[in-house]
């Protein structure tokens, strides 16, 4: 499949009450960029169609986004990230524009590792019908793309449990794809998890 028919969600309007009272998407890297915005510039290198999910009241200048992300404003964040991954596929799934788009790609926010080549490979595994996940060392990560027939079932989400119930539902439906990028595993769930920084 072409990459141009893979849409990404990067899902960062979470709380992360983990991390502490900071807000973590803002966390600055080594490189002195936000969490949110490196987790961002990456998809972007792999995918036509990028879309971020924000809290209905971000700025995303604060969140460090530039001005040419196409942001989708959750305003249910608070119910957990079924919930706000239900709300965000729904408003994907009325977006004229992506008319033409066979699966969608659940990034998450607080993962700023992944490779490109990783994000390309899963793209071209995908298809309407079809559910992949990537494994590094025979354990799952993330991203997972979601072919466009299980969109219905991702916007029945709640609570905040994210897709597993869905990709349960489609086991069938599940492709594994082994990569050797660690970084489908690693997230930023605590500051002491920020390189650099505590080492």
């Amino acid at each position: 499949m072409s990459s141009s028919r893979v849409a990404a969600l990067l899902m960062a309007a979470g709380y992360s009450r983990r991390f502490g009272p900071d807000d973590k998407r803002c966390a600055l890297l080594p490189d002195g960029h936000s969490l949110l915005a490196t987790s961002a510039a990456n998809a972007q290198k792999a995918f036509t169609h990028l879309r971020v999910a924000v809290r209905e009241e971000d700025d995303p200048a604060l969140l460090g986004l530039p001005k040419d992300v196409t942001l989708v404003r959750v305003r249910e964040a608070n119910l957990g990230l079924g919930a706000s991954l239900a709300e965000a596929v729904g408003i994907m799934s009325h977006d004229s524009s992506l008319d033409d788009i066979d699966a969608v790609a659940i990034l998450l926010g607080d993962m700023p590792y992944l490779e490109t080549g990783t994000l390309l490979a899963l793209q071209r595994q995908a298809s309407r019908d079809t559910i992949v996940r990537p494994c590094f060392e025979g354990r799952p990560g993330h991203p997972v793309i979601f072919g466009r027939t299980m969109w219905p079932a991702l916007e029945r989400l709640s609570g905040g449990d994210g897709a597993k119930s869905v990709i349960k539902q489609y086991a069938s439906r599940l492709r594994e794809c082994p990569v050797a990028d660690a970084g489908i595993l690693r997230d930023i769930d605590a500051p002491a998890d920020l390189p650099g920084l505590f080492s």
